[in-house]
């Protein structure tokens, strides 16, 4: 059974956010105001548009989905799947490293002989955790993370 969890968003870069996408919207509509060709001005306008429209899509379409097999981390129109046998540990993280996550209250996974990485933010952590541990016998709960206790992948 899939469950599914939504990022946790920090209310500094939904307000960040959001002031950059105001920013970019009333700039472009000023500048369509102005005396360039049409065309030119049209151009700026959907640009404008699109790249708002993919930033809220990405900060709002944070989702990571447990299933019996894998973890689906999914941003936007961006997806990684994880399989549950290849994760070797899951500890709390605050790297502002660039991730699919929208806090920085995180969780680091790493996968694939410690070589992989991605950092997520679920807004249910302790939930997340409980969830990926009962689906993943080869990790066992040491303090707040879960770390491999078997070799095999």
């Amino acid at each position: 059974m899939n469950k599914t969890y939504r990022s946790k968003r920090d209310t500094w870069l939904v307000i960040v956010l959001w002031a950059g996408a105001l920013m970019s919207m009333f700039g472009s509509v000023a500048y369509f105001g102005g005396d360039d060709p049409l065309p030119q001005r049209l151009a700026v306008v959907g640009l404008s548009v699109i790249v708002v429209g993919f930033v809220f899509s990405l900060l709002y379409g944070i989702q990571y989905v447990i299933d019996d097999d894998e973890l689906l981390v999914g941003a936007g129109p961006f997806r990684q799947r994880i399989p549950l046998v290849s994760i070797d540990s899951v500890k709390p993280s605050r790297n502002p490293l660039s991730s699919p996550a929208a806090s920085l209250d995180r969780l680091s996974i790493r996968w694939n002989d410690e070589k992989k990485r991605v950092l997520i933010s679920p807004k249910d952590k302790m939930e997340f955790m409980n969830v990926l541990d009962s689906r993943c016998a080869h990790l066992a709960r040491v303090g707040d993370e879960l770390v491999r206790v078997s070799s095999s992948h």
